[in-house]
């Protein structure tokens, strides 16, 4: 996973699934998202779901 996600990250690609990056593979989401991105995911996130019941636990 470090190799794959290492050369997403330098090659300033991403993982793209349906289902989002996983909670197998959280650690991972800072080479395929910028600070920025994850912070836009967390504001959609508390926006949408303010009392956390859709999917409580999970990456954002």
């Amino acid at each position: 996973d470090a190799i794959i996600y290492g050369l997403v990250r330098d090659m300033g690609g991403s993982v793209s699934a349906e289902h989002g990056i996983g909670t197998l593979k959280k650690q991972w989401l800072g080479h395929a998202r910028s600070e920025p991105e994850i912070a836009l995911m967390r504001t959609l996130k508390a926006a949408l779901d303010p009392d956390h019941l859709l999917n409580p636990g999970k990456v954002v």
